[in-house]
């Protein structure tokens, strides 16, 4: 019955071994991951079974997936996702885990079982097999990838292409010509206007002879004239090609003097008081020999502008203010300061590291500056002339900030867009240069755009009801630096802007393209730019059922004169050295009297006319200066401080108060149009409010049932810390040695000493 003969089993599994390897692989979804392109975007480099590290204590959050380079940004492209956060801000151009390519500061990679480090720059090889890249940006952020299950080739070749790409040696190569060559020009070959596409209200972008004649009137200045003796940029490459001067000055005569000026860079009139008093901004006269007789000619033909034939007074900024090299050395220490320094030490010592990197300091000398430059124009009613070595720097930040303070319209969004578009972009400021984007001369790289940022934003947190935007947007347009794709934020001149136009566009002119939002955010993102409190000049309510106009007041009270013994200087913004906060019934107050009387001799008119400004009622349409005392200022957290994780602040924040405003806002705004379409004077259909709201939170439809703050909401709204490694302890190498005794952003030295 049995046979000896074995049978041959006949079951036949159709399911794969077991995997009896315990080391942990990534399990891909078999959807092959792609990157998303833009018009001209194209893939370089690519690695696969990347690890993206999320959290600095496990690796359980991290993400696998595809690590991309492209002619535009580092792209990570996975299935995983971090849990959804419904506050993010959807950026259209770029990702949630896109690096543009000019935000790349420093491309490090790491091979941790050799215990070797590189910083990789353009053209450079790599002796070793990278087990992980770490990215530096500028805006501060550190991202850190891991290719542990990766080809070592494809690790190595992907690292050498960011670098590689990062580095771009000449302009034409920056990926904004690729982009706006083919989204722009490419089916039509017409321009795209760019501004407002709603037809709503436009920047100014002073590129012509109209705008400026607007301008000219805007401000009364009646005295001036529309230059255009520099069309086709032939007196001067760095000035733009129509400018205003004052109607004594000939034509003939301009282009005599202007061989006597730094780059033949002649005066350029900026402003106009309402008393007729000019800012005007001026490079240095190269002839010693014909210096005086210049610059008499000029401050005459100036003087004569003015309705009362005042003299002019010189501000030497070179003299006064730090140069570009020493603001370019305080962000550095800023940066390791704010992301890479342990940032559990005390309150102490961090403020003392803070104050050592000076970037604050230098904040508040310029504020100081300007409000100087603002009392000769309010309070001594005379001209003002800046004077810097080129006029390109300096000059841009103080000739805005004094506009900022005496002018509201520079506080609306569309005056702030045409204040830059006129101060920085027209004035050739060297963006090309200060921003380094082609990592060409590290001596020439400088924030003076973000330190003008941060000016604005001490003022704005002084007094946020005055201005039209919010500091989302102040944030956003200092990020707008690292995303060049529109020519803003890409040139040096208008010269430059408009060849490498010509070059790849037949003439077309792309510099008004950056103040197109929509290109960048939704419509519903863009409400984050708008401000609560802002009161505009004209603001209407409805008071029963008719529409009126009101023009906002402060409350006569004066809250800073309540406290005892305050010293006046502390309400002038300065404390002097020997000014101290008495105690009550101290006997410092007894001599407070007499030490008054010393006092009073000693102020000098700046300072009176500062004292007498803040001991007034402020009009928030009307003249604003800062206070300049130390603890005034504050650190611009949203900026700064977005990314640590440590210094985020759940349910907290200003975002908390900017909720309850801007509900509070919305439900004004509903009722409003109830109203109206209640009298039969119009409004919006109540279905159709919301889609119409300038608020980014809106009130619910029951009023007495006002909208509980989201839990999602944090002090780094609405920018998320997740994923950025700004801090020491990181799994994988000891980074934390790495980062801080390489100490990468104070110096690009060799780190072959340094070990890991």
């Amino acid at each position: 019955m049995f046979s000896g003969k074995q049978t041959k089993p006949t079951f036949k599994s159709y399911l794969p071994p077991l995997q009896t390897d315990s080391k942990k692989s990534p399990q891909l979804p078999i959807k092959k991951l792609e990157a998303k392109l833009l018009p001209g975007e194209i893939v370089v480099n690519e690695a696969n079974f990347v690890r993206k590290c999320i959290s600095a204590e496990s690796c359980q959050d991290d993400l696998w997936g595809k690590l991309v380079c492209t002619n535009f940004k580092v792209s990570f492209i996975t299935h995983n996702s971090l849990p959804r956060q419904r506050f993010q801000c959807t950026h259209r151009l770029l990702g949630e885990h896109d690096i543009p390519l000019a935000c790349v500061e420093q491309v490090v990679t790491v091979n941790d079982v050799k215990g070797k480090q590189k910083i990789l720059g353009s053209n450079q090889k790599l002796k070793f097999n990278p087990t992980e890249l770490i990215l530096y940006c500028k805006d501060f952020r550190i991202i850190r990838f891991r290719f542990d299950e990766a080809g070592p080739e494809s690790a190595k070749k992907v690292c050498l292409a960011i670098a590689h790409y990062s580095h771009p040696a000449d302009p034409q190569l920056l990926f904004g010509f690729e982009y706006v060559g083919k989204r722009y020009h490419g089916s039509t070959g017409e321009r795209m206007n760019g501004i407002d596409p709603g037809g709503g209200m436009q920047t100014t972008l002073f590129d012509c002879s109209s705008d400026w004649d607007r301008e000219i009137k805007r401000t009364g200045a009646s005295e001036w004239r529309v230059c255009t003796i520099n069309q086709g940029y032939f007196i001067s490459p760095s000035l733009p090609e129509f400018f205003v001067v004052p109607v004594s000055l000939a034509d003939q005569d301009l282009k005599q003097y202007a061989c006597f000026f730094y780059s033949q860079r002649i005066p350029l009139w900026c402003w106009n008081h309402s008393s007729g008093s000019a800012l005007v901004r001026m490079s240095n006269i190269s002839d010693p020999q014909q210096q005086r007789k210049v610059e008499q000619r000029i401050s005459s033909a100036i003087t004569k502008s003015h309705p009362l034939r005042s003299d002019v007074f010189k501000s030497d900024l070179d003299k006064n203010l730090p140069n570009i090299q020493d603001i370019q050395a305080a962000l550095l220490k800023l940066r390791q300061i704010c992301v890479i320094d342990p940032f559990e030490e005390s309150e102490e010592k961090w403020l003392s590291s803070l104050e050592s990197s000076r970037w604050m300091e230098y904040v508040r000398t310029f504020l100081r500056h300007a409000v100087e430059v603002v009392y000769m124009l309010e309070s001594r009613n005379v001209p003002v002339i800046l004077l810097e070595k080129e006029d390109r720097d300096l000059s841009c930040v103080i000739s805005c900030l004094v506009q900022l303070m005496c002018d509201p319209h520079c506080r609306s969004l569309h005056g702030f867009q045409g204040l830059i578009q006129k101060e920085w972009v027209m004035a050739g400021h060297r963006f090309l240069d200060r921003c380094n984007h082609l990592k060409k001369n590290d001596k020439e790289e400088s924030p003076v755009f973000l330190l003008f940022l941060d000016c604005v934003w001490q003022l704005w947190n002084q007094y946020p009801a005055a201005f039209e935007f919010t500091e989302v947007y102040l944030t956003v347009l200092g990020d707008s630096m690292w995303v060049p794709i529109f020519s803003t934020f890409l040139f040096n001149c208008p010269r430059q802007r408009a060849e490498n136009s010509r070059v790849r566009f037949h003439l077309v002119k792309l510099v008004e393209l950056n103040w197109d939002w929509s290109q960048q955010f939704s419509l519903k993102d863009q409400t984050l730019f708008n401000n609560p409190l802002y009161v505009g000049k004209i603001a209407t309510c409805v008071q029963n059922g008719t529409v009126k106009t009101f023009t906002h007041r402060r409350s006569k009270k004066n809250y800073s004169s309540t406290l005892r013994g305050l010293p006046s200087a502390l309400r002038n913004g300065s404390l002097g050295p020997n000014d101290t906060l008495a105690r009550r019934n101290s006997l410092v107050l007894r001599l407070r009297s007499d030490l008054s009387q010393v006092r009073e001799q000693q102020e000098t008119p700046s300072e009176r006319f500062i004292r007498d400004f803040f001991s007034r009622p402020v009009d928030l349409q009307g003249l604003l200066l800062p206070q300049l005392l130390p603890s005034h200022l504050s650190v611009w957290k949203l900026y700064f401080l977005r990314w640590v994780p440590e210094a985020q602040i759940p349910q907290g924040g200003p975002i908390t108060a900017f909720h309850k405003l801007s509900v509070l806002t919305d439900e004004i705004d509903m009722l409003q149009n109830q109203l109206r379409q209640y009298k039969g004077a119009g409004g919006t259909p109540n279905n159709l409010h919301a889609e119409h709201s300038k608020m980014y939170f809106k009130a619910t439809s029951t009023p007495h049932q006002p909208p509980a703050p989201p839990e999602y909401l944090s002090s780094s709204f609405p920018f998320s810390p997740v994923g950025n490694l700004c801090r020491p302890g990181i799994l994988g190498s000891p980074l934390s040695k790495f980062l801080n005794g390489a100490k990468i952003w104070l110096s690009t030295e060799t780190l072959a000493n340094e070990t890991i």
